[in-house]
């Protein structure tokens, strides 16, 4: 994704940059969610048969790539650096597992792809239905006569205003469609922002 800085570019460059985040963050936020419940789930079910040792150090490792994976993304759509975490080598065996379910910033990461995921799933279908709703709605006077016409069919107008000409119906969606997409850049950029300051409040690296 082109790095954008932020408050800066060409508003329709920016809005490209922020909705494509959005959009590609609902899949890769149900893989890092799957990988993180089920590694945590299993590892913590199997520690008693010390399976689980390594089992939770393979998912925190995991949970650190797609972390630094976040990073990258939040970095590219505000334009400001978000440094990656580079943890030290954990060695192998026993011992590196247990060094690795040691490590504070590991599991914070793992925290994140779990606590991100809900606010990806909203930002991704408002996202989306505000953007295509818009056109759609704009564009409602192509394709409306493909809706089911008749007495028992009522439209959202009629059931408001008790109005059913066609004019009305066209007009009430068109107009409808004009504010979506009138609000569509202050609302893909505050969802931006929320899904960004999320990442950065539990994925900055504090220490440094």
């Amino acid at each position: 994704m082109p790095q954008v800085p932020a408050g800066r570019g060409p508003v329709a460059h920016r809005f490209r940059g922020e909705l494509g985040y959005l959009l590609s963050g609902l899949p890769l936020g149900v893989a890092a969610f799957t990988v993180a419940v089920t590694g945590f789930a299993l590892g913590v079910s199997t520690l008693a048969v010390w399976i689980g040792l390594p089992i939770l150090a393979g998912t925190l490792r995991a949970a650190g790539s797609l972390a630094n994976s976040e990073r990258r993304r939040v970095a590219a759509v505000t334009g400001r650096p978000f440094p990656l975490h580079h943890p030290g080598p954990a060695g192998a065996g026993w011992a590196g597992a247990l060094r690795t379910v040691r490590e504070p910033r590991s599991w914070r990461d793992l925290v994140h792809l779990v606590v991100a995921f809900p606010l990806q799933v909203v930002t991704f279908g408002v996202a989306l239905t505000w953007t295509l709703g818009g056109v759609g709605e704009l564009l409602y006077f192509t394709w409306s006569w493909a809706l089911p016409q008749g007495p028992g069919n009522q439209g959202l107008v009629e059931l408001m205003f008790d109005n059913s000409s066609r004019a009305a119906d066209i007009g009430f969606n068109t107009v409808t469609g004009v504010v979506l997409l009138a609000t569509v850049v202050p609302v893909i950029r505050g969802l931006t922002a929320a899904q960004t300051r999320l990442a950065r409040a539990l994925l900055s690296d504090r220490a440094a």
